[in-house]
């Protein structure tokens, strides 16, 4: 063997590059990355979860809607059938209202029938009364034929008159209790006409009544009271009017030379009726058998003495012997005249109150009160209303009130139950003023002007009121109710849209209807009954404007004046 030396290395030991320290310092760098992987699936696993959850919540979202519209649509399906059961339920109602109207107008038309049958069989009783006078009336016809030394002038159709005739005897044909004698001498001048100045009538009209104050007006009043109806429950009942059908219209010259101012009719004998006009002259006219024309008996100068005015407003004294009528305040002039139908001297009749209570303008109104003694009211343009009564022989003026209004009073009127005094006034005011407790009992303001009141003659408790409103021109009231209309009518005007105080209206004998004029040539009736504003009929009754048409109490006749100067007598 050489003596070489042969060095062997030794084999380095295969040992973790890392030191202890190293290692010490390792371990925990490779726990945490352990920590980071484990939180970081953590949170996949968290992710996943609550994208789950959402997905649930969504599906569940899905769900409800989906069920919403299924709750809604079995809601609709529902609300489709309620309404579809409904809808035939309100057909049905209105075929049964559709039948039952068609009822009731077919019972309002059976009612009319026998209403007429009523009326003509009634009509037939009191001609063959007027045809068959009692015994005594015949004997008194021949007692006054023996006592004259001429022939006598019966009352026909002609409107002629001889002058030599003696005095007429006519027998009072009225329903009311009280029973009259006219007699009347006519002379020449009395034929109706054109011709012939109306003061040249020499005419002499006497009417008695048989102890016509504590026998007749008080029994005629005592059966008013009993003959009240409550109308108020028919007002405004009636879907369709009752119709009054105008079967002729008959017109006579008036005979005055200007316009026309008042139409009064006869409380006591329904054959008579006056006229007055600016002219001051009043006629009194007597009706031909059953309306069918109308005779002149008198004709009375009535202006005033000393600013010769016309008589404003003219009324019938209850016992239907005089009248009394209104003049105005200014100029010192006398305000109250009473006409004395029972004198012979045309001079005579006329006598011009001495009292003088208005103080200023015209006296728009007069009215007696409907009352057991004997009383009238007049109204003025000095705001008052005044009250009269007759003690021995001589009429007494009272005011009533002279502040309640704060300008014109236009119309008066009393309440036939109780004494209550009417005034309507251009303040827009209606005041109800109670005589025994010396009060105003009824206020009431309204939107316009008033031109006139009229109670009605079968419910005590309704009156009508014209104002100044187009087309709503009359309101009907109760005086029950404080502050309210029951109804109201009006017409609309083609030749003027202003409204005219000397424009009125009258009530039917039944209270049922009221018939107005107009400034047309129209008289416009209204049916209370009737669910509207505009009048159940027209009547084209004169060439000008229509003033009144007043209801005869007896016989189905309006007698109306007109700016035409005719009287017009319409049959219905």
């Amino acid at each position: 063997m050489s003596g070489k030396f042969v060095l062997k290395t030794p084999k380095p030991e295969i040992t973790d590059p890392l030191s202890d320290d190293d290692q010490q310092q390792y371990i925990p760098i490779s726990t945490n990355n352990h920590h980071k992987n484990n939180n970081t699936i953590n949170s996949s696993k968290n992710n996943k979860k609550n994208e789950d959850e959402k997905r649930e919540e969504e599906e569940e979202e899905e769900e409800e809607s989906i069920s919403g519209r299924v709750d809604y649509e079995e809601q609709e399906e529902a609300l489709v059938v309620l309404f579809e059961h409904r809808s035939n339920e309100v057909t049905h109602l209105r075929k049964r209202i559709s039948y039952y109207t068609s009822q009731l107008e077919q019972a309002e038309q059976k009612v009319r029938e026998v209403e007429e049958k009523l009326i003509r069989i009634r009509r037939k009783m009191s001609d063959k009364k007027s045809n068959n006078p009692s015994q005594s009336v015949k004997k008194d016809v021949r007692l006054e034929r023996n006592n004259t030394n001429s022939g006598q002038t019966s009352e026909g159709s002609s409107q002629r008159q001889l002058p030599s005739k003696p005095p007429l005897v006519i027998s009072n044909v009225s329903q009311k209790s009280s029973q009259s004698t006219i007699r009347a001498e006519i002379g020449g001048a009395a034929n109706p006409g054109h011709s012939g100045s109306p003061m040249k009538v020499s005419s002499h009209v006497t009417i008695k009544s048989e102890d016509s104050k504590s026998q007749g007006v008080g029994t005629k009043r005592k059966l008013e009271h009993r003959e009240h109806s409550e109308l108020v429950p028919l007002v405004r009942s009636s879907s369709s009017p009752s119709l009054i059908r105008c079967n002729a219209s008959v017109h006579i010259s008036s005979q005055h030379k200007r316009k026309l101012r008042s139409l009064a009719l006869c409380p006591v004998n329904d054959k008579l009726f006056i006229t007055s006009a600016l002219d001051g002259v009043v006629n009194l006219w007597q009706l031909q058998a059953r309306g069918s024309g109308a005779t002149r008996l008198s004709s009375l100068d009535c202006l005033s003495p000393k600013q010769r005015r016309w008589p404003e407003d003219i009324a019938w004294h209850p016992d239907g012997n005089k009248l009394v009528a209104v003049y105005s305040a200014d100029g010192g002039d006398n305000q109250i005249s009473v006409l004395d139908l029972n004198k012979s001297q045309p001079n005579a009749r006329v006598t011009f109150l001495e009292e003088k209570p208005h103080v200023k303008g015209i006296i728009n109104s007069i009215s007696f009160m409907p009352w057991d003694d004997t009383y009238f009211v007049t109204g003025g343009s000095d705001h008052a209303v005044i009250f009269w009564n007759e003690k021995d022989g001589k009429w007494k003026p009272k005011s009533l009130h002279r502040n309640l209004h704060s300008s014109a009073v236009m119309g008066v009127s009393g309440m036939q139950h109780k004494q209550m005094v009417l005034s309507a006034g251009a303040d827009k005011r209606i005041i109800g003023y109670d005589v025994l407790a010396g009060r105003a009992d009824y206020k009431h303001q309204i939107e316009s002007k008033c031109m006139s009141v009229v109670t009605n003659p079968r419910d005590f408790n309704l009156f009508m009121v014209q104002t100044g409103t187009p087309e709503r021109q009359l309101r009907l009231f109760d005086i029950r109710l404080r502050h309210s209309e029951l109804h109201v009518f009006g017409w609309k005007q083609e030749s003027s849209e202003s409204q005219s105080a000397l424009i009125n209206q009258a009530w039917s004998p039944d209270g049922l209807y009221i018939s107005s004029g107009s400034a047309d040539p129209m008289i416009h009736i209204f049916d209370i009954r009737f669910n509207s504003h505009k009048p159940s009929q027209s009547v084209n009754a004169h060439q000008k404007r229509v003033f009144k048409a007043e209801w005869h109490s007896s016989i189905p006749l309006l007698i109306s004046i007109s700016s035409d100067l005719n009287i017009g007598l319409h049959k219905f």
